[in-house]
């Protein structure tokens, strides 16, 4: 236990340390199903603490067998969610972002003629309802999903995006990822979601962007098949779009970092 007697600013910064850890651990996993766990192990390692403190050696002595192979445990557990973790925070350091902005080296974001390029693009297959999904690189690497479908390497055009999401086209089915405002690959596959708290009424496409999106900084653009309904979404989160201003707006600062 802590010796307030001897409390100083290291202990302060113990504590203040340890509160972020937990903090981040449940942004992460927070509307999860790990979510219940994740509570459980707290309120265990809480109870082992007092058993320890009471002295009860017995019970001591038996949590403290189980606390022995928590970690291993913990790692099993939470596999999903440490993995999510490490991408984060390799995405986010990867490339040294913080380090620009102190030299006031930012991202400008998306320049006019691709941006009219996509929202044209979008605003057509909104309204002939065709189904798309469109991935926009900002820090994080996506080299590893862009593998995983057709290299195109062309420039952003609207007569392009439009083509290749038509329904009988054979790139149509799968995301397009377009990196530096050119389109490196499409039919590409993302990972799925396991968001219980995404709505039932959104389909495979948007727990595909919810995905990639909790798994990089990638602002992703999705069209309903079904309504026609633009959302974007970015960093786990889906925006709906009621207009083309609107959507322009939404990938004009969702591009800037």
């Amino acid at each position: 236990m802590i010796d307030f007697t001897q409390f100083g600013v290291v202990d302060i910064i113990d504590i203040l340390l340890v509160c972020l850890i937990i903090y981040q651990a449940f942004k992460i996993i927070r509307g999860t199903a790990a979510m219940s766990i994740f509570i459980g192990i707290i309120v265990f390692y809480f109870i082992f603490l007092l058993v320890k403190e009471l002295q009860m050696t017995l019970l001591s002595a038996l949590l403290g067998q189980i606390m022995s192979v928590g970690v291993l445990a913990l790692f099993i557990v939470f596999q999903q969610e440490i993995r999510r973790f490490l991408l984060r925070l390799g995405s986010r350091y990867a490339n040294f972002r913080w380090l620009a902005g102190l030299f006031g080296k930012r991202s400008k974001g998306m320049s006019l003629p691709c941006l009219d390029e996509l929202t044209h693009a979008c605003r057509k297959m909104s309204e002939t309802k065709t189904g798309a999904l469109i991935v926009l690189a900002r820090s994080s690497s996506l080299d590893t999903f862009a593998e995983t479908g057709d290299a195109i390497d062309a420039v952003v055009s609207r007569r392009l995006i439009e083509h290749i999401f038509f329904k009988n086209a054979p790139l149509h089915d799968g995301a397009m990822i377009i990196v530096s405002e050119r389109v490196a690959a499409a039919r590409c596959t993302l990972p799925i979601s396991d968001n219980p708290n995404i709505p039932a009424h959104y389909g495979m496409r948007h727990r595909a962007a919810v995905g990639i999106s909790e798994q990089t900084d990638a602002l992703v653009l999705v069209v309903s098949e079904e309504t026609g309904e633009i959302s974007v979404v970015q960093g786990g989160k889906i925006q709906k779009i009621n207009s083309i201003t609107e959507l322009r707006l939404a990938i004009e600062s969702g591009m800037k970092w």
